[in-house]
């Protein structure tokens, strides 16, 4: 059996900090962060829909910073264990399943029809209201705002942000 791992210290991300190469980027993190912290979604719902995206694209980077940002906001840890198959775990109130069925429901090409059907969104809007749904929704928007930075750019996942985007150039 094979047990060679790729040790972080050896990784090297596509390209440098792309705050840094675009630096307009810091204007639309920080209105995008506000708009989500604005309290009608609690910051663990987000956190969830955020990791739930990270899983549906299949990156490690998204899934292990939105697994720290979890722990941060108070996911238990059966919770964030949970997530990739939160459709039979007990572990999600009905608004969080919601939430999690809305992000699937937006990342998941449909085979017919809407990819957020009429039905899905009344259920949604039995627990959310106007400016929480467009929080939602945003929400979502966010993290699929930084989803192709994270599949092109390749950052380091569980290193800190100083050392995520690290090229061999920068090592």
């Amino acid at each position: 059996m094979d047990t060679t791992t790729y040790g972080l210290e050896t990784l090297t991300s596509r390209f440098s900090d792309p705050q840094r190469l675009v630096p307009e980027l810091g204007d639309v993190s920080t209105a995008l962060f506000k708009i989500i912290g604005n309290g009608a979604v609690p910051r663990s719902t987000i956190t969830l829909i955020h990791l739930r995206a990270g899983q549906l694209v299949g990156n490690t980077y998204l899934t292990v910073m939105h697994t720290a940002n979890a722990r941060r906001a108070g996911v238990p840890e059966d919770k964030l264990a949970a997530v990739a198959s939160w459709k039979d775990a007990p572990y999600f109130t009905v608004a969080e399943r919601v939430a999690l069925e809305v992000v699937e429901a937006v990342l998941t090409p449909a085979g017919h029809g809407e990819r957020v059907p009429d039905d899905l969104y009344a259920r949604a809007a039995e627990h959310y209201d106007d400016k929480a749904l467009a929080t939602l929704a945003m929400a979502i928007g966010q993290v699929n705002f930084f989803i192709p930075l994270a599949l092109i750019g390749k950052p380091l996942p569980g290193v800190s942000m100083a050392e995520q985007w690290r090229t061999a150039t920068t090592g």
